[in-house]
């Protein structure tokens, strides 16, 4: 068996009450260190550990915005990293649109995502972000397709 071990501040009731951070990233990779290191010690094999920042848990628009703009940041951590932020609400807010409205900007998220190190996504629309990072990928070229 594998695991996830994805960040969020406080929890699934409280995370979105006025969540800061003195230091965004190194408080998401410090707590997803902890992480690893636990999944490590209950016996689950390294390679099958995925870390997830946890986009939309416990941050505000303006911080999923900072951490998509430094994704890479989390390929220290040494696992895949996965990218779950399809049409979540930063997406509406800085498109202005509801939830059933934002595939495009889910697309545009996953693709960025991929080239900034996203090896893994958790999308609601397949088909159309299959193709989204097939593109993404394209650009990228095959040299830099499997970093």
């Amino acid at each position: 068996a594998g695991a996830v071990m994805m960040h969020m501040r406080g929890t699934p009731r409280t995370m979105q009450d006025d969540p800061q951070y003195g230091d965004l990233f190194g408080e998401i990779i410090q707590y997803l260190k902890k992480s690893v290191a636990i999944a490590t010690a209950a016996g689950i094999a390294p390679g099958k550990m995925i870390v997830d920042p946890g986009i939309g848990f416990g941050k505000t628009s303006e911080h999923n915005l900072e951490l998509l703009r430094h994704f890479e940041r989390f390929q220290k951590l040494g696992k895949p990293v996965l990218l779950g932020a399809s049409r979540k609400s930063f997406i509406g807010n800085v498109l202005g649109l509801p939830v059933e409205e934002r595939l495009e900007g889910s697309l545009a998220v996953a693709a960025i995502g991929v080239l900034k190190g996203a090896r893994v996504l958790r999308v609601h629309d397949v088909k159309e972000t299959v193709r989204a990072v097939k593109m993404a990928r394209a650009i990228m070229g095959p040299n830099e397709e499997n970093k």
